[in-house]
């Protein structure tokens, strides 16, 4: 009996390690597929209350879908544009550089500290300091290149979502119908999960656009967009958001600006991540601080940008799939917070409730 368990524990091992090999082999096709499974998940509530007027699923889809490429087409011609004025700006924000690092190495002479201004050069490296910023913008932008790919997908899949319960009542007893209300159950929970941080997000986005546009700092509209981008990423989402604007603020800005500038995104990020994030999302994750930072490695590692975005909704996926089978219910557990920091007035039954709805 323990050989059979340890043998089929072995091959469970081995198979999850060949899945996992072939999906990060493969990720060119399953990343746009995840964030397309994922756009079409927030999009079927916006589709639904379209039937619920009248409308048919198709012509509901369509709209909801054409809806959505104004949007990226808007958001794409805005960064188109930002890219182009910053690589024109680059130059000079390069000469700025020289300017602070010759700043830096007459005061430290003056201190009787001689420092190889080349050194100095060397060590800030101009073009990587603002250069890693252009390359974020591309990224994002090449993200948006497999735009028409996505939606025709996510056009599909909710032109396909009406007729799936049929088709899970088609497998015929029992596992048909536990198949549905589990796959309901993980489409609830990571709606809700997404539509909650869609709206702290666009919080986070424009209020350090306005915040930015305050003090003058070149090309707001692009770091309120990247915060709102990267606030989808856990725990150094925020941090990475707010670097490329703070080194341009240092310099544009005088130093007084700068600290604004500091003190903006300090202020954005903590009422919105301890106040504002907390009261709307509430325990919809379900999920371990340790499990939050080590799926955005994880999924990072496997499916690069989309997957450090996606890391808590398909971790989320593998709790509920997990806590569906009595044999890995463990697993769950483990990824989900202990009792004593889940049970905040309301126990952890309040929180597995909680996570249900």
């Amino acid at each position: 009996m323990n050989e059979n368990g340890l043998r089929d524990g072995v091959l469970t091992l081995a198979g999850i390690a060949v899945l996992m090999a072939l999906l990060r082999a493969s990720s060119d096709i399953v990343a746009p597929f995840l964030l397309s499974l994922f756009i079409a998940i927030i999009a079927a509530s916006p589709v639904d209350w379209l039937k619920q007027r009248g409308l048919s699923t198709a012509l509901s889809a369509v709209i909801v879908v054409l809806v959505m490429v104004v949007v990226l087409v808007l958001i794409a011609s805005m960064l188109g544009s930002t890219a182009t004025q910053f690589n024109e700006a680059l130059p000079g924000y390069q000469a700025r550089i020289n300017e602070l690092s010759n700043e830096v190495s007459t005061w430290l002479a003056a201190k009787g500290i001689n420092v190889d201004e080349k050194g100095i050069l060397n060590a800030i490296d101009p073009a990587a300091v603002m250069g890693a910023t252009n390359q974020l913008v591309a990224g994002i932008g090449g993200t948006l290149s497999n735009a028409l790919l996505i939606m025709f997908t996510v056009m599909f899949m909710l032109l396909e979502v009406s007729g799936f319960p049929r088709k899970l009542a088609a497998m015929g007893g029992n596992s048909g119908e536990a198949a549905l209300r589990q796959i309901a159950e993980i489409i609830q929970g990571v709606n809700r999960y997404v539509a909650a941080k869609a709206l702290v997000s666009l919080v986070t986005g424009v209020l350090v656009w306005i915040g930015l546009e305050l003090v003058d700092l070149d090309f707001a509209p692009l770091w309120g967009f990247i915060a709102f981008a990267l606030n989808f990423v856990p725990n150094i989402g925020s941090v990475l958001a707010a670097v490329p604007a703070v080194l341009l603020a240092m310099l544009q800005l005088d130093p007084t600006a700068v600290l604004v500038v500091i003190g903006i995104y300090l202020v954005v990020n903590t009422v919105i991540g301890n106040i504002f994030e907390p009261t709307i999302m509430g325990q919809r994750v379900g999920l371990s601080v340790l499990t939050v930072f080590l799926s955005l490695v994880f999924w990072g590692w496997m499916f690069g940008a989309v997957g450090m975005l996606l890391s808590v909704p398909l971790t989320m996926v593998v709790k509920f799939a997990a806590r569906a089978n009595p044999r890995t219910q463990w697993l769950a557990v483990l990824l989900e917070p202990t009792p004593a920091e889940a049970s905040d007035g309301s126990g952890s039954e309040g929180k597995k409730k909680d996570d249900r709805d």
